[in-house]
């Protein structure tokens, strides 16, 4: 996901408490009630703060949960050792397309992946990357110089063959060796032992995502800047992707969760995303209509984003979908993790989302999403295959 930060992130990491199962709980925000109706068990709120990096924060979330639903155990994965190893491996393939990939602080919840079973794991206590003199991530200046190093060296037509130690000198300055061994509960592991230790077999989660461009029940790579490793997703029609996610909730799973969070409506600090219907000429009558076109565009468009509790909402389609990717409404900007549903005070539902952007507002760190939000702005999910209905499985290609 690209990266997208709040000016807001910018105080400690604070952990919140553990939702318990089908905990109810109502809370009133802009006029929202909300009413939770299923809560999986979901590991604390963490904080991104100033780094573009909710990728690595919403898949380990994830797999975090994944932990707890098979061991009850809640564990502490460090974010910055997936960030680092990828921060690596993106700039050998930087190099050898001559920049003609991206490289930036985004990922995507395959860049996880692969850093389990490639690398290993280590828990946040053993590797927290925070070398740099802050006590909260930070990745402005970091970004900066690997990139301008890495163009120095695409600069030239034959590599040196100095710029990946020097290179790895970097990550380490910012970020910290990388340990070969560590103990937790007084048990030495690598990150190869420790991540066999958790029991986990990466192979169990697929990626699906809803787009019309290829076909459906088939696999293709997303095409968007951040899917550097060109890994694929599962390509199913939209009610049969929200299919999947009720499924999962309904039987104690996780799903991570990339979306678009560019809605007026995406309200994260009020506790809600909606997309209401927008007033135009079409849809007024009488005085309603008379005042309307007397409003400027400025405040035709302020009068469309007053959003004081539950709206009438964005009827979506498969077409309405394809048509804001492809014109680029909507965009690949954040990772979070989906771990329940609610309903507001007309039995509307919502689903319950845990973000990595602090503690510090309204149910602390967590928010509330509308159906048609989720079917509109969800670039992909990523879930345990045991999740997906018998129905849908048996209809994938692969």
């Amino acid at each position: 996901m690209k990266k997208y930060i709040a000016a807001a992130l910018l105080s400690t990491l604070s952990l919140g408490a553990m939702a318990d199962e089908n905990v109810e709980k109502k809370d009133s925000v802009e006029g929202f009630k909300f009413t939770d109706v299923k809560v999986n068990k979901t590991t604390p709120v963490k904080n991104q703060n100033k780094s573009g990096t909710c990728w690595s924060f919403s898949g380990l979330g994830f797999l975090e949960d994944e932990i707890l639903r098979k061991t009850g155990k809640e564990t502490d994965l460090s974010e910055m050792w997936v960030v680092r190893h990828c921060y690596h491996d993106k700039a050998d393939k930087y190099i050898r397309t001559d920049g003609k990939i991206n490289f930036a602080q985004g990922g995507g919840f395959f860049d996880v992946l692969y850093v389990f079973d490639r690398y290993g794991m280590v828990p946040e206590e053993a590797y927290r990357g925070l070398n740099y003199g802050e006590d909260n991530h930070d990745h402005t200046e970091v970004e900066g110089v690997l990139r301008g190093m890495l163009d120095a060296v695409n600069s030239q037509r034959k590599k040196s063959t100095a710029w990946q130690k020097g290179y790895d000198g970097v990550l380490d300055a910012y970020f910290g060796q990388i340990p070969s061994t560590f103990e937790v509960d007084g048990k030495t592991y690598t990150p190869e032992s420790y991540a066999k230790s958790l029991g986990l077999n990466m192979d169990d989660y697929v990626a699906l995502t809803s787009y019309t461009h290829h076909p459906f029940y088939s696999s293709f790579p997303l095409e968007i800047a951040d899917n550097w490793l060109w890994k694929s997703s599962v390509n199913l029609p939209m009610d049969e992707l929200k299919a999947v996610v009720d499924n999962a909730l309904d039987n104690g799973y996780s799903i991570a969760w990339a979306a678009d969070v560019s809605e007026p409506g995406f309200r994260w600090k009020d506790g809600y995303a909606v997309i209401p219907v927008k007033k135009n000429e079409k849809n007024l009558e009488g005085t309603e209509l008379a005042r309307w076109v007397k409003l400027s565009k400025s405040e035709r468009e302020a009068e469309n984003n007053k959003i004081n509790g539950p709206c009438e909402e964005i009827t979506v389609t498969q077409e309405m979908r394809q048509e804001m990717f492809d014109n680029h409404l909507t965009t690949d900007d954040h990772g979070m993790v989906i771990m329940g549903y609610a309903t507001d005070q007309n039995g509307k539902k919502y689903y319950k989302v845990k973000n990595s952007w602090d503690t510090d507002h309204v149910y602390g760190g967590f928010f509330y999403v509308s159906e048609p939000y989720l079917l509109a702005k969800t670039m992909g999910i990523m879930v345990n295959r045991e999740a997906l209905p018998k129905s849908i499985a048996s209809k994938i290609k692969n």
